[in-house]
């Protein structure tokens, strides 16, 4: 059962290529909580996906407790010297308990450790708070797919 909360029983680790069906599956779990977005995955089910060559180019990384995933984020590089946090997806069961928030401080460590200057992410709107938490600012709004988005920027 994953409704304890003892963050430090998470380990953080690069996903293998092997897991990117149960990955996905965890994004549909995830996304589908939020009533929002709901009606348009279920009328797009292509918008997940997670690749294959982001798995390996060792840009996945995996929360995970007793041989389970609950979480998981992945970076994008960009050319204009940041890097993106371009998925953070968090199993439903264990939402509030820091496992997205570790993923982004790991993210930050990764995009530190590589010399990026920033960590940049589109935010869906719902998230604003969780992203202003991890100390991330609105630096503008875009368009995507499934409506507007936040540009938000953590400088690392």
């Amino acid at each position: 059962m994953l409704h304890s909360c003892a963050v430090s029983s998470f380990v953080i680790r690069c996903a293998a290529i092997s897991e990117q069906k149960e990955l996905e599956a965890l994004q549909w779990r995830a996304s589908l909580t939020n009533a929002g977005d709901r009606d348009a995955l279920l009328a797009h089910p292509d918008a997940i996906e997670l690749s294959i060559d982001q798995i390996a180019a060792g840009t996945v990384f995996v929360s995970e407790r007793n041989g389970s995933i609950v979480g998981f984020a992945a970076l994008l590089p960009g050319a204009d010297g940041d890097v993106e946090l371009d998925a953070l997806f968090v199993d439903p069961e264990v939402r509030r308990c820091g496992v997205g928030r570790s993923l982004v401080d790991h993210c930050v460590q990764i995009a530190r450790m590589q010399g990026f200057s920033a960590l940049c992410v589109i935010g869906n709107p719902h998230a604003h708070d969780f992203y202003s938490a991890c100390g991330f600012n609105i630096v503008g709004t875009t368009e995507t797919r499934f409506g507007p988005g936040l540009l938000m920027r953590k400088m690392v």
